[in-house]
């Protein structure tokens, strides 16, 4: 798999088609590639603002593909468990 894609995050800004971001929106990234995304939102389960979720065609068997955390950091560990197929 390659290392950890939680190792490199960068700004949404950077990538975003929209050209919609805040600053609490990160893009995760594997050898250069967008395969995830780790962001604050408003509509979340309570305690929980921090949203992650593997992007699409990075799916393969890896389950569960998206959660919610309470921290970013708790949001990057986890993301970085499903990338792992741990």
């Amino acid at each position: 798999m390659g290392r950890d894609p939680t190792d490199s995050q960068a700004r949404a800004s950077a990538s975003s088609l929209s050209g919609e971001w805040n600053d609490d929106d990160y893009d995760v990234l594997a050898e250069g590639a967008v395969v995830g995304g780790i962001m604050k939102v408003h509509a979340a389960p309570v305690g929980t603002p921090w949203i992650w979720t593997l992007a699409f065609g990075h799916h393969e068997d890896r389950t569960p593909t998206h959660g919610y955390a309470e921290t970013r950091e708790a949001a990057m560990t986890a993301f970085a468990k499903s990338w792992q197929h741990e």
